[in-house]
């Protein structure tokens, strides 16, 4: 992902130095493992741990010659080792001992992944609680609710907002699940079988770095279990796209009921200098576009040949940092677009009166059919009027009386929709 994008903390989990000090961390697990099996002697054990994450440049120039990374990896960390590369005793030659790229590389990768969970899962807690409070904050806050666009019958800003809290909860509660799966390693040999390694050392390594195992390993770690965790993040990003194109609806200017945070200097138009756009916005709105896409990506690398091959490993060098990367900017950015939000309660009560009372037609017709007519005769009559609002402009009360229909004023106080709706605030009690 772009630097434009990355968020420190996030970003330094991918970078090369991060990989390789990850894989560091397996490899002297396993030799650890060995140690306690009687392999690797104690001496040569401690000059192993004296050992460094090699210096990316130094991997990438042995890659150049080897054509491969984990080679090139385990040349440049055992260089790092005491008695190692032009030593005479080589201790370094216990390193990925009876293991063959895979271990290394899945296991450090399942690490990886449940450490970028947790910083997603973070980020989530983060915006659920913004979108609670500013929910209890306009629960009262009357606004006109739409369907298809058009309005429909009045609800709360607060309202709203809890709904999206809800949906960001259950984006987190699929991500816990998928952490749940992702987090696992195998340390099991070239297909699986524990030829030249004994299970022990996948225990060990696995139990000390907090993964599961892979039940029945293939060499790989199954891509299932990655797929499930792009698609539970797409799915999160979705949910929070919806918050910004919610926002980004009801901040035009036709509309005018809220508005992201627009900050002190900040420009919105190099030609136009009134524009106050919704520029944040439209960043989450299009980040999850990308997310969306990788999580195709991820499904694609399910399906490996035979015991695995290697297609999946260009894909995931791409997708899988970029995919954390831009769901943790994008929670950034929605928790700081819902905790500054403007919200323009003037506009939404005049918003309310925009149709002329027509919000109130399903009220008048329950009326109608409480006081003994027909269904179908009630819903023409009202039809009937709020058709002829909408063509003159008239309010909805007038045109009743034209069809011969007298309504109590209270009928049209939005009030009227509002009267249970506690029972929804109830709810949120269960995300505070």
């Amino acid at each position: 992902m772009i630097p434009r994008y990355t968020l420190p903390e996030m970003g330094a989990l991918w970078t090369d130095e991060a990989r390789f000090a990850t894989w560091v961390e397996v490899e002297v697990l396993a030799c650890e493992a060995h140690a306690q099996l009687g392999v690797v002697p104690a001496d040569d054990l401690a000059a192993i741990r004296r050992g460094v994450a090699p210096d990316p440049a130094r991997v990438r120039e042995i890659e150049a010659e080897t054509n491969h990374d984990v080679i090139a990896f385990l040349t440049a960390f055992t260089e790092s080792i005491p008695g190692g590369a032009s030593g005479d005793d080589q201790p370094g030659r216990w390193v990925h001992y009876g293991m063959t790229s895979s271990d290394l590389i899945d296991t450090a990768l399942g690490l990886t992944l449940g450490r970028a969970c947790d910083l997603i899962l973070g980020r989530c807690d983060q915006l659920v609680a913004v979108l609670v409070r500013r929910a209890d904050e306009h629960w009262d806050t009357v606004c006109a609710g739409r369907t298809h666009g058009v309005q429909a019958e009045p609800t709360t800003f607060g309202h709203k907002l809890a709904q999206f809290a809800f949906a960001v909860d259950r984006g987190r509660r699929r991500l816990r699940a998928a952490r749940e799966a992702v987090a696992v390693g195998s340390i099991s040999g070239a297909v699986g079988t524990y030829s030249n390694i004994d299970p022990f050392v996948e225990s060990f390594v696995c139990e000390r770095l907090g993964l599961g195992v892979e039940p029945v390993p293939t060499q790989v770690v199954a891509r299932d279990r990655h797929a499930e965790v792009v698609t539970a993040l797409a799915v999160l990003a979705a949910s929070v796209e919806q918050i910004g194109l919610e926002i980004r609806h009801l901040q035009r200017t036709e509309v005018r009921e809220a508005e992201e945070p627009f900050g002190r200097g900040q420009k919105g138009s190099s030609a136009m200098p009134h524009k106050r756009n919704p520029i944040t916005c439209e960043r989450i709105c299009g980040l999850a576009r990308v997310v969306r896409g990788n999580a195709v990506a991820a499904l694609e690398d399910v399906a490996l040949w035979h015991e695995r091959d290697i297609s999946h490993s260009s894909v995931e060098r791409v997708i899988l940092p970029d995919t954390f990367i831009a769901v943790d900017y994008q929670l950034h950015l929605a928790t700081r677009v819902i905790d500054g939000l403007v919200v323009f309660e003037e506009q939404m009560r005049r918003n309310l009166e925009a149709t002329s009372g027509l919000m109130s037609s399903s009220q008048v017709l329950l009326t109608l059919v409480e006081g003994g007519m027909a269904r179908d005769d009630a819903y023409t009559v009202v039809q009937a009027a709020a058709m002829e609002t909408w063509r003159s402009g008239r309010h909805f009360r007038d045109t009743l009386a034209e069809q011969g229909v007298e309504v109590a004023p209270d009928a049209f106080d939005p009030a009227r929709f509002l009267h249970r709706h506690e029972t929804v605030r109830a709810r949120l009690d269960a995300l505070r």
